[in-house]
């Protein structure tokens, strides 16, 4: 199999479109699809379905898409690395992955300072959902992921190392100039008549288990496609939210903080391969505990009965064995 027809289905996948896949590649509709039908002959199975607004891969598309893509990053590394060493200037690459209220706070933090320790390194930085970047670790794509243990939990997996780096407070955001902005700590019932907005499966598990506990529901009437979707509409006074800790040193201007009597927590830990480790991945990892350590901190000065301190390795009922989602 040409590796250029898988290049060309996964970029079907990627846009949901053969004629914007044909734009992108610069091919003609009519070659795209031969190419699709050619691939699904050899594999003796249907690859993708047509839908009102294009394609989407079928479910055994969907597998071949995914070891598809690992394939295709490889040989792209691949092609890259033998260059270099034509070029006399080959240095590994170190692909750092990160949940999305990671990648916005700590993570450029301890990326700048392993550039300052190591001195020229290329990097590149991917988000995602920590079930995702999990993948993405196993099939090579990644060296380094920085995840969370938000509903429903990370998975036991022997082919990687998890690292645990510290407990991470949920906090609340809403607009600036709200009656309780400004203010101390606060119940969940003080906010239980508020309209809440969530972006993601994990973040909700852990507002609604929180007021449950507490005794009260929380209204979730508003969806955003992601965290800088749903600071959107909280800095527009439409609704609050429940952020990570760590997110509140990026968080907009527009946009204010107010903690959680004994708020919802999540673990956040890296987590590498097993096999073939990058050579910067462990200082990598220091670099993400000091810069954690602040927000530590100051999770300890609002929390002082409760152990935030990193340790070697996380309480055992944290690690449910499904995906997480956050």
């Amino acid at each position: 199999m040409e590796l250029s027809v898988w290049r060309t289905f996964v970029t079907v996948c990627r846009l949901g479109s053969l004629s914007a896949a044909a734009t992108e590649l610069n091919h003609t509709q009519s070659a795209v699809s031969r190419q699709i039908r050619g691939l699904e002959r050899q594999l003796g199975v249907a690859l993708v379905e047509r839908h009102a607004r294009g394609v989407r891969p079928t479910p055994a598309g969907e597998v071949f898409r995914h070891h598809a893509l690992a394939t295709l990053n490889e040989a792209d590394r691949a092609v890259r690395a033998a260059r270099e060493v034509r070029d006399g200037a080959y240095s590994r690459p170190l692909a750092v992955g990160a949940a999305p209220s990671l990648a916005s706070g700590i993570v450029p933090e301890a990326i700048r300072g392993l550039l300052k320790q190591a001195g020229s390194l290329r990097w590149s930085l991917v988000p995602g959902l920590s079930a995702q970047l999990h993948q993405r670790v196993i099939a090579g794509d990644i060296d380094i992921a920085v995840v969370t243990d938000a509903p429903p939990g990370l998975p036991h997996d022997l082919r990687v190392d998890r690292r645990f780096l510290g407990l991470d407070g949920m906090v609340v955001v809403m607009p600036v100039g709200h009656p309780r902005s400004g203010g101390g700590p606060v119940h969940i019932q003080a906010l239980a008549d508020q309209t809440w907005v969530e972006d993601n499966d994990g973040s909700a598990a852990l507002l609604r288990q929180h007021a449950a506990r507490a005794g009260v529901n929380a209204r979730i009437d508003l969806t955003a496609a992601d965290l800088h979707g749903k600071l959107a509409l909280v800095a527009t006074g439409l609704a609050i939210a429940l952020v990570p800790g760590v997110l509140t040193r990026a968080l907009r201007t527009d946009v204010a903080t107010v903690d959680l009597i004994d708020p919802p927590t999540r673990g956040i830990y890296t987590i590498t391969p097993r096999r073939d480790p990058h050579p910067c991945a462990a200082s990598l990892h220091d670099q993400l505990a000091a810069a954690f350590a602040p927000g530590r901190a100051a999770q300890a000065a609002h929390h002082p009965t409760r152990t935030v301190a990193p340790h070697p390795h996380a309480p055992a009922d944290r690690f449910p064995t499904e995906q997480n989602h956050a």
